[in-house]
């Protein structure tokens, strides 16, 4: 039996209608709200949990070079105001779930009188009678041994020149033909076991400072660049911390750093990797803690 071929009409289909309508416009008030919601993530995350920090200045070498990046935890010792980013609350001594930093801890304070991110070391906590002579720290009593150790050979560069008047007679040029600052290190060690280098090459009045007990609810700091630190010895007239500070004006503990740039980068990115100074990435600053040592009494 032959096919026969089906001969019903197959309907045309309809060209598709144009819609009437406008493409939608960007919709600025969403756009605008996802902006200020993460704008607000960051603010809350640097305010309660880390926030990375930038070294300008010498005070803290030679464990701290300026142009090292670094992380600083917000929440070892508790909240205050000075916890927000920007420092933007009023200053109060109110703390929540407060906690005491370690000796030796380096931490980020700031002074009396301007809302500036300081950062320096604890040498000696609440209760602590501390007095400096000669350049060494005397607490409670009993000076905190300080051991002489090779110096340093720290590598001049745009941001650490090792300029004649804080650093006198200590630039030469190397072997290699590269200019170098010959640093004097000791190593300074704590009644916990913290121990950690510092810088003191010279006399100045900051070596000596009277002894003053420690109130509740402050700490002594000091910077590791002993004649270059306006910290806790400091006048706050010469932009110093002006003795023992509340322990609610301190945001935060020094944990790692993560790059250092050594000053010749430029906005150009090629020149950024050649500025790294590699053998500084992922630092830890947490002191070493010698085992063994007795606690202050």
């Amino acid at each position: 039996m032959n096919d026969v071929p089906d001969s019903t009409p197959i309907p045309e289909e309809k060209p598709a209608e144009r819609s009437t309508e406008e493409p939608e416009g960007t919709n600025w008030l969403a756009e605008l709200r996802g902006l200020l919601l993460m704008l607000l993530a960051v603010i809350g995350f640097h305010s309660f949990v880390a926030k990375p920090f930038y070294i300008p200045s010498i005070s803290m070498m030679p464990n701290l070079l300026v142009g090292d990046q670094l992380v600083v935890s917000k929440y070892p010792y508790g909240w205050s105001w000075v916890s927000a980013s920007m420092h933007f609350l009023p200053r109060s001594k109110t703390r929540i779930l407060p906690a005491t930093p370690a000796y030796g801890d380096i931490v980020i304070v700031v002074p009396p009188d301007r809302d500036e991110d300081y950062i320096k070391r604890v040498v000696a906590l609440p209760g602590d009678r501390i007095a400096v002579v000669n350049g060494q720290i005397i607490l409670n009593g009993k000076p905190v041994p300080q051991v002489a150790e090779a110096p340093l050979e720290l590598p001049v560069d745009p941001n650490q020149p090792c300029d004649p008047d804080d650093f006198p007679g200590l630039r030469y040029r190397a072997a290699d033909g590269k200019q170098v600052c010959e640093l004097p290190i000791f190593r300074e060690t704590l009644p916990n076991g913290a121990t950690y280098r510092i810088i003191d090459h010279k006399q100045q009045p900051l070596d000596n400072y009277p002894e003053t007990r420690v109130p509740q609810g402050y700490a002594f700091l000091m910077g590791d660049n002993r004649d270059h630190s306006a910290d806790s010895r400091a006048p706050i007239i010469e932009k110093g911390l002006g003795g023992p500070v509340p322990l609610a004006d301190i945001g935060g503990r020094a944990e790692f750093i993560t790059y250092s740039l050594n000053g010749t980068e430029t906005w150009n990115p090629l020149t950024w990797y050649g500025a790294l100074r590699g053998n500084r990435a992922s630092l830890r600053l947490r002191p070493m803690i010698l085992k063994g040592t007795a606690a202050i009494p």
